[in-house]
């Protein structure tokens, strides 16, 4: 009965403080005029909303403690653990109320939050133990401590990443607030218990207002605030769980903001940009890229996220399902993740291929360089097409063409097994006698030894489904070098047996032909 009569409250005065705030502000002029391109609001939105948020839920504290004592009930919370959160929570807030209104560096906000988290660990909320480490036993402070600041700086600016969309980020926090609750009443806690049906009560109502279309958005103050609480929340609510089931329990609680921001991370790690620097790719952006409506994106993230909670709940009650839940988070997440499309990925799944496939890289290097080798000694067009077939076509390719500005002037008999296109190209091929358009076709220009431009060399292939096991840059140096050789001295070869055809007749060419080389 306490507990809803503290919801209430809190989600009265939220409701009165945000509309209050809201209309404040847009008065003033502090509304977030959209101008990056990340930005999907059309229109200037306030963006105090954690202050309605903090005020509602720190008025209700305070009004409950009062009353407690006023009746001569002991406070779910005593004075030394209300210093010990709520006050690197005020931090917290004051932090993201500043940087609505001025803007602040980055490494200042990570330097204050650290320092917010180390306040909270030593008011008693942090890591002590891992469950898997000294056998679950409780760990120094050199480990715990920078456990918990890295806890802390996770959760609290994931809230804050996520606060992308309309009604979103407090949204979320409103499902996470909801398993916390639900958590600290099976494992009794009356302190989380009591400060979440609060914050859930002050999230609620500034929702209200905040669900799209948005009147006003949680800024800094609002994410930085609510992902600092959880983040304590989520550690102080687990505690009394087993030891491997509390470290699983917040994780999983809190996976879906945690997933955003470890996708953000590693995906500007690997295309080499800023980590601190916004951009459009967060998970609800690619959502609305694949066609959902802001509402249709929100909706189906609440539901993500209520399926973390439910998964820490299941822990909770069943806690021999710990592999099974997380076999089923990890399953959930990779398909998840390959339906949002990300290029980085994608590129990073292509080199641990081409990193399982190291040997047939290998193999085909080394045919590269033992062709390389062959095309020195050879000087006629029928050899250098039975090495280009016994190299090339293992790795990949279906056929090879020669390009010759100007005249060529050979005949086709002498040509073979290469044939004429009719652009006048040469054409060699084992994949079939039709070329069709190829879908891959590498052309790489032939220098000849007097440093003339011979033409152009290209290997085609007629299917692109499957990646060469290959690095190109293989052909394009040595390999190349020794081709235009041969097929200079092949070339060479046939001006003499057309020349020889000319004075001596078909029989004497015959012979030559043959590679007899006698008069």
């Amino acid at each position: 009965m306490v507990n809803l009569l503290v919801f209430v409250v809190c989600l009265f005065l939220s409701l009165i403080s945000t509309w209050y705030v809201r209309n404040f502000a847009n008065a003033k002029g502090w509304t977030d005029v959209p101008k990056f391109e990340r930005h999907v609001h059309t229109i200037p939105v306030p963006r105090l909303g954690g202050v309605a948020i903090y005020f509602s839920f720190m008025s209700v504290l305070i009004l409950a403690m009062v009353v407690y004592r006023l009746l001569g009930i002991a406070p779910p919370l005593h004075a030394t653990a209300m210093i010990g959160l709520l006050g690197p929570a005020l931090i917290v807030f004051l932090l993201g109320l500043f940087d609505d209104l001025y803007s602040l560096s980055p490494y200042w906000k990570f330097a204050i939050q650290a320092l917010a988290a180390i306040w909270l660990y030593a008011g008693g909320y942090g890591i002590h133990n891992l469950g898997l480490i000294h056998g679950g036993e409780a760990l120094g402070w050199v480990y715990c401590l920078p456990l918990t600041v890295l806890w802390v700086l996770l959760i609290t600016n994931a809230f804050n990443l996520i606060d992308g969309l309309d009604g979103l980020s407090a949204g979320s926090a409103l499902f996470t607030t909801g398993v916390v609750f639900v958590m600290s009443l099976i494992v009794p806690n009356p302190p989380v218990t009591f400060l979440t049906i609060a914050l859930a009560g002050a999230t609620l109502g500034f929702l209200r207002f905040n669900f799209h279309p948005a009147t006003i958005f949680l800024g800094d103050s609002g994410s930085l605030f609510i992902g600092f609480m959880l983040a304590a929340l989520a550690l102080a609510g687990s505690e009394k769980a087993p030891t491997m089931i509390a470290v699983a329990i917040p994780i999983v609680s809190l996976g879906f903001p945690i997933l955003d921001v470890t996708l953000a991370v590693v995906r500007r790690f690997l295309g080499g940009k800023p980590l601190f620097e916004g951009d459009k790719h967060h998970i609800h952006h690619k959502l609305l890229k694949l066609g959902l409506s802001q509402r249709d994106a929100v909706l189906s993230l609440y539901a993500v996220t209520a399926g973390f909670g439910f998964l820490s709940l299941v822990l909770l009650q069943q806690r021999k399902a710990i592999a099974l839940v997380l076999a089923v988070m990890g399953i959930g997440i990779f398909l998840g993740v390959q339906q949002l499309r990300y290029q980085e990925f994608a590129e990073l799944l292509s080199i641990l291929q081409r990193v399982t496939r190291r040997r047939q890289i290998l193999a085909n290097h080394v045919a590269i360089r033992q062709a390389t080798e062959s095309l020195k000694a050879c000087s006629d067009f029928g050899s250098i097409c039975r090495i280009l077939k016994d190299t090339l076509e293992p790795i990949g390719f279906d056929a090879v063409r020669f390009q010759k500005p100007g005249q060529n002037g050979f005949s086709s008999a002498l040509l073979e097994p290469l044939r004429y296109l009719p652009d006048g190209s040469w054409f060699y091929s084992w994949f079939g006698d039709e070329l069709a358009e190829p879908p891959w076709e590498l052309k790489l220009e032939l220098i000849a030894n007097s440093a003339d431009r011979w033409g152009y060399f290209s290997l085609i292939r007629m299917s692109d489904s499957d990646s060469l096991a290959l690095d190109l840059h293989l052909l394009a140096g040595e390999f190349r070098s020794s081709l235009c050789g041969a097929i200079e001295r092949a070339s060479t070869n046939l001006e003499k047996m057309e020349q020889t055809t000319v004075v001596g007749g078909s029989a004497k060419t015959h012979v030559i032909a043959a590679g007899t080389m006698a008069d």
